[in-house]
């Protein structure tokens, strides 16, 4: 995969949502042959690779003889090469070519970032990405020409021991040259200048982020960040500060808040004394109750709100919802550090449905069923599962409606038969392409005996246990859990934080609604018979987790790319130490 240079008259063409509708629809109804095309030039692009040649490969770029001498590996399997790429070595490694750039993945699944190798292939192919869903969403929901409001930053950068560039895969595509000429083109030009994005203070950025929303808040059309918890976090903040944006804007003069000289220098270009404006904003945000449908009332002519919005960030929705009053929210690609998987090309599904396109020429495909279809009789649920003891992949085009899968990729940027630890199910196809939906990540399970509880149950539970909250007025902020063998025997510990103060009765309550919750029969049985104990709820403090964040701030993340980790395994012990200390009650459940 080359990256595309194209002048203005074919980047027409290359952006032109009817041809690139169409060219997804032509590529779609041909999966199989695109996925054995795109391994052929994977493997030859990268043939003289050490990895490959060391597989005994020797140039063979046929998918039997790739799948009988590749393994599968995870990311600990591949970190000896990766280390050395970093560290200088410019010999073919894992590609053919050089990589020149080293991208960081969030790290709050295993508690530090992952070097992950990136290249112009993987920009290229955040372009399509890009391009094809921006192009069924616009089909939806044109926006014409006009701005977004996007909250995106840059992470800190630096240079490995062997002089690579090294930053998140957000901040490699956002510095692209590629990126910006296609959004340019795309019509949805940031509101912020560069110098906000790429500012070195994220509460800097965040605050002028918001100032260039009020500023052009009549021609923002939508409002994004690459994932729904940076939308929340920003306009709880505006709730924080927002006469304060008035006051610089009815002056004219930035916050002596802002301190970096490029960013007071971008604004200084952007702040005009306007009474106007603020006396506008100050009627409307007065008239607000809760703040409910703040979004669409600072910016009249938003069409809808778009972020990744599903796992993780699946919580966030009913705080976005509140926010956002009647305007669509449209979840975003589907993708991770190492690569994009599937693009959303059915943007009016809710975000609880959505489903993503594999595009089949962005890297090559393979899924290790994890579970069967679940089968309703009545009230009797009855689940098959499929388990692998070897785990035998099947192609693409090979997987069936309503099986889970692990999802295994090959990319151009030397990562092959990488295990993603992504679980995803089939609920349809594109043509011939699958659409899948996102269900957890595989190592992310509460279990101590029989058990399994995934990141979604453990979701679906903290909002079952925190209504009793809305009696008070109040809600769960932010929450996490870890599985507590200190003693035996086992229990799980919920964390969470609230936005006020709940009286002990009540959090009681919470507590014995939270261990009931879970629904899985191995949990269920597991604590009638004291295999597994009391469920605890421990409350910490308010601000605690904006703590989590600034310790993966500075660890070299990106809040754009920032994930709350929802399991707190041994490998998080500075977030644990972090939670611990900031505990201010701790509560047994008595439902068993």
């Amino acid at each position: 995969m080359k990256m595309m240079l194209l002048d203005s008259d074919g980047m027409e063409d290359y952006l032109d949502p009817e041809k690139v509708i169409d060219e997804f629809e032509s590529m779609t109804k041909d999966s199989k042959r695109v996925q054995e095309e795109t391994l052929k030039r994977i493997l030859q692009e990268n043939s003289q690779a050490e990895y490959l040649q060391n597989l005994g490969l020797n140039g063979r770029t046929d998918l039997e003889s790739f799948k009988a001498r590749v393994p599968l590996v995870t990311h600990k399997d591949l970190e000896p090469f990766i280390h050395r790429i970093a560290d200088g070595d410019t010999s073919p490694i894992l590609t053919g070519q050089p990589i020149t750039t080293i991208s960081l993945s969030s790290g709050t699944t295993q508690g530090k970032p992952k070097f992950v190798p990136f290249n112009d292939a993987l920009v290229e192919s955040t372009m399509q990405i890009y391009r094809t869903s921006f192009a069924y969403r616009n089909r939806e929901y044109p926006i014409g020409s006009g701005k977004a409001l996007q909250f995106v930053y840059s992470s800190k950068q630096f240079k490995t021991k062997g002089g690579l560039a090294a930053g998140t895969a957000t901040t490699n595509v956002f510095r692209s040259s590629q990126y910006k000429r296609t959004m340019k083109a795309m019509r949805s030009q940031c509101c912020s200048p560069d110098e906000v994005i790429f500012g070195p203070d994220f509460h800097q950025s965040l605050y002028c982020h918001l100032l260039c929303g009020l500023i052009f808040h009549e021609e923002v059309k939508f409002v994004s960040s690459t994932f729904a918890h940076s939308i929340i976090h920003a306009f709880r903040t505006f709730e924080q500060v927002w006469e304060e944006l008035l006051t610089d804007i009815k002056e004219g003069v930035l916050t002596s808040r802002v301190t970096v000289p490029s960013i007071r220098t971008a604004m200084a270009k952007l702040l005009k004394p306007n009474h106007e404006l603020a006396d506008l904003i100050f009627r409307k945000c007065s008239g607000l109750r809760n703040w409910y449908g703040l979004i669409p009332v600072l910016f009249p002519n938003c069409k809808y709100i778009y972020g990744v919005m599903t796992g993780s960030m699946e919580p966030y929705l009913k705080k976005l919802r509140h926010y956002a009053a009647d305007l669509p929210l449209i979840s975003g690609d589907y993708g991770s550090s190492e690569g994009w998987i599937g693009a959303n090309v059915n943007p009016k599904l809710p975000p609880e449905l959505a489903t993503y396109a594999v595009l089949p020429n962005i890297g090559y495909f393979e899924f290790i069923p994890v579970r069967g279809t679940e089968f309703f009789s009545g009230s009797d649920k009855i689940e098959s599962t499929l388990l692998c003891v070897e785990p035998t992949p099947i192609g693409l085009t090979e997987v069936q409606l309503g099986i889970e899968y692990e999802i295994i990729v090959t990319n151009f940027a030397g990562l092959y038969r990488y295990r993603l630890g992504d679980v995803v199910k089939v609920v349809g196809f594109h043509n011939s392409t699958p659409e899948l939906q996102f269900i957890c990540r595989r190592n992310l399970l509460l279990t101590i005996n029989i058990d399994k509880n995934t990141e979604k149950d453990l979701q679906l539970a903290v909002e079952a246990a925190a209504k009793p909250l809305a009696r008070e007025r109040l809600e769960v902020v932010e929450f996490t859990s870890q599985v507590d063998l200190s003693s035996e025997p086992g229990h799980y510990v919920i964390f969470w934080e609230m936005n006020g103060e709940a009286g002990e009765e009540v959090i009681r309550e919470c507590c014995n609604c939270l261990d009931r919750s879970f629904i899985d029969a191995g949990y269920v049985s597991s604590r009638k018979v004291g295999g597994i104990g009391a469920l605890e709820l421990r409350v910490v403090k308010r601000g605690t987790f904006q703590k989590i964040l600034d310790h993966y701030l500075g660890l070299g993340g990106a809040v754009s790319q920032f994930k709350t980790p929802r399991c707190i395994g041994p490998a998080n012990g500075v977030v644990l130490q972090i939670l611990s200390s900031n505990v201010v009650g701790s509560y047994f459940s008595t439902a068993f």
